[in-house]
């Protein structure tokens, strides 16, 4: 299997963070404090870079991307914010 040079990381804003937990089909599993959140991404980030994978963090604007699951058919779960993630970035390598 090839590894992908870059994948897009679903990025939560700190002001939307809240909002998105209570929005997001699996948002329950979402740490409460978006600090928590973000250290493990971080490292988890960090983890992917050091494999040489750039990583490039994608927004998750809550009304976007509940619109984008309106429009695909999806539930607004973790598989969901991937596939957005990896969508966008390829439309910015795109456009």
């Amino acid at each position: 299997m090839i590894r992908p040079r870059r994948v897009g990381l679903p990025w939560y804003a700190p002001e939307d963070y809240d909002a998105l937990r209570q929005s997001l089909a699996d948002g329950s599993k979402l740490p409460v404090a978006y600090e928590t959140w973000r250290n493990a991404t971080d490292q988890m980030e960090r983890e992917v870079q050091r494999s040489g994978v750039e990583v490039v963090r994608v927004p998750i604007v809550p009304n976007a991307f509940a619109l984008w699951c309106e429009q695909n058919g999806r539930a607004s779960d973790g598989a969901a914010r991937s596939r957005y993630a990896a969508e966008v970035l390829n439309a910015d390598a795109d456009g």
